[in-house]
């Protein structure tokens, strides 16, 4: 088993580390951590200029993930488009639980945080704890899109705004 999810990662190819959002093996190096030698992907992280080494059989149980595939960037798309469903609960218990869908790493939970905190203009202004949300939410959203698109993040953007607007405007 631990063999097998080894080989699933090689050096360049853009993996999603739930805690962090996409990054790009740069290689897999042995350490000696501890007296113990250790095999461990180096992630970096370019936008926030950060590099990360996973140990290689952790990556399984940390959620390291490959990208999406289309077809789940497309339901990620439709979960947008629907209507924002939010809980009558108080805020501090909202907002942890759109703190772990952020964190899991899933798409589609995370289009669900985007489309929940989406303010079209006409609506009332968001507090700062619900922005901050809202734009760790959608970078995740956009970074993994333009990865599996093959585009850059501002193509990305524009295509998420455009589903958000398109969905105000509905």
């Amino acid at each position: 088993m631990t063999k097998a999810r080894k080989m699933e990662f090689r050096p360049n190819d853009y993996v999603v580390y739930p805690a962090h959002g996409v990054g790009q093996i740069v290689s897999i190096e042995e350490q000696e951590i501890a007296g113990i030698r250790l095999e461990l992907f180096v992630i970096s992280f370019e936008k926030d200029k950060m590099t990360l080494r996973v140990p290689t059989n952790k990556a399984a149980d940390v959620g390291m993930r490959t990208l999406s595939s289309p077809d789940i960037v497309t339901k990620a798309m439709t979960t947008l488009k629907g209507k924002a469903r939010v809980k009558k609960a108080m805020w501090s218990r909202r907002a942890q639980e759109y703190e772990q869908k952020i964190n899991s790493g899933d798409l589609i939970a995370i289009a669900e945080v985007v489309r929940d905190l989406h303010r079209a203009d006409d609506q009332r202004e968001q507090s700062y704890s619900e922005r901050q949300l809202y734009e760790a939410a959608l970078e995740r959203l956009t970074r993994e899109i333009a990865a599996v698109g093959g585009s850059d993040e501002i193509a990305a953007q524009r295509q998420v705004g455009e589903v958000l607007v398109g969905r105000a405007a509905a």
